[in-house]
């Protein structure tokens, strides 16, 4: 798929971190963008509005209403999608069960916070990509066959999540699980769908880390040594969008770590 003003695109995430680097990626190439983020971004969504010309859609991807009114405020100002990029997510960290070090009393994950985090992190991509999939059917292919590209956001922790990331690993191998049946579901419609699952990136999540902590993260990837930076993500989604044979793939974008239990 060619990059440019004819093309439309909705970023969930896209206020910040990987979601906000992939955003200007894409108006760099011309392509209108509508971000979908939530309503306590709206600041941040308003000067993106203003620098970048994006339209800004408070959207709490859990919500079946605000999803729809998010797509329908995008569509009307920048036509029906042909791209979308889903980064949307958050994290949380607790042992399945544990015994408390001083007095302990023992304690299990609890139940509504592994639900919050499977809700928001899977049930909420797969509510985007359903969603937008459906509009681009009304489409008619490009010349090179794509009708849309889909990009989803999984993590290195899908494949190697560490001692408390339970509910997060199961969310984000959820995603790595429905990249291909997804992939294969809309096949003969002419889009396209893989999933990026990035390893430790430079994202607002670290940046009120203390810079020693920052500079240990880094150190344990073996090359190069540092953390990711959201444009090296931004770069992989633009070329997933680009190339026309890439479907149905789930590419780890990691600086080759694997990461240890803690």
């Amino acid at each position: 798929m060619k990059l440019d003003s004819s093309i439309s695109a909705v970023v969930t995430g896209g206020a910040s971190g990987l979601g906000e680097a992939t955003v200007r990626a894409l108006v760099a190439q011309g392509v209108k963008v509508a971000i979908f983020d939530l309503d306590r971004q709206a600041d941040r969504g308003a000067a993106l509005e203003k620098e970048l010309g994006v339209t800004f859609c408070a959207v709490n991807v859990t919500s079946d209403a605000e999803v729809d009114a998010g797509f329908e405020k995008a569509r009307a100002a920048n036509g029906q999608e042909r791209i979308l990029v889903n980064c949307a997510g958050t994290g949380n960290a607790a042992k399945t069960a544990s015994r408390d070090k001083t007095t302990g009393e023992i304690k299990h994950f609890p139940l509504s916070h592994f639900d919050m985090i499977i809700q928001i992190n899977l049930v909420g991509t797969f509510r985007c990509i359903a969603k937008s999939a459906a509009g681009m059917l009304t489409l008619e292919p490009l010349p090179d066959g794509d009708r849309g590209v889909i990009i989803n956001t999984a993590s290195v922790a899908a494949e190697d999540g560490q001692i408390g990331q339970a509910a997060y690993s199961a969310s984000k191998a959820g995603v790595v699980g429905m990249t291909l049946p997804i992939a294969r579901d809309l096949s003969r419609e002419g889009i396209r769908v893989n999933t990026i699952l990035p390893g430790i990136f430079d994202t607002p999540l670290l940046a009120g880390a203390p810079e020693k902590v920052r500079q240990a993260l880094g150190a344990q990837v073996p090359f190069p040594a540092r953390l990711g930076n959201p444009e090296e993500y931004a770069s992989l989604a633009c070329e997933m969008i680009r190339n026309g044979y890439f479907n149905g793939e789930t590419v780890r974008l990691d600086g080759a770590i694997r990461m240890a239990p803690r």
